[in-house]
């Protein structure tokens, strides 16, 4: 399992860039940490790196919930606003986990039975203002 140290917000972008080069084309990926720890600024680099957008033009989905890139290539969905699993339902989850496109869900820890069990968990954790610890974990 890498562990990865990054010490700015460039850094942690171009982290993502590096890392979506080895994320499968098709997949679930859980952006896993506290509030404010940098799992949209991860998801910023892992869009560009698939060219999917640019790092400018992602934004967080805590609003809108889900947000789609590069033509359905790229999926980033944002669960810290739900608060029962009954309301995954109407998101249509698992038509999203079904198509050909790798879906980045920030706050999904929570609802684990929502989650498919073949994914991969990316764990960030602030270690100093702008430091992160980011740690990649497959599960099967």
């Amino acid at each position: 399992m890498p562990v990865y140290r990054t010490r700015s917000e460039a850094e942690t972008i171009a982290l993502g860039e590096r890392l979506a080069q080895s994320l499968p084309a098709r997949g679930v990926v859980l952006l896993i940490g506290n509030l404010g720890a940098g799992k949209t600024t991860l998801a910023k680099g892992i869009v560009s790196g698939r060219g999917a957008a640019s790092a400018e033009e992602v934004a967080s989905p805590t609003f809108t919930l889900i947000h789609e890139y590069g033509g359905g290539h790229v999926y980033h969905i944002d669960l810290y606003r739900l608060e029962e699993p009954r309301e995954l339902a109407t998101l249509g989850l698992e038509e999203i986990f079904d198509r050909d496109a790798l879906v980045l869900i920030e706050w999904g820890e929570r609802f684990p039975r929502a989650m498919p069990p073949e994914r991969i968990e990316i764990h960030i954790r602030a270690c100093d203002d702008d430091e992160r610890e980011i740690e990649v974990r497959e599960r099967k």
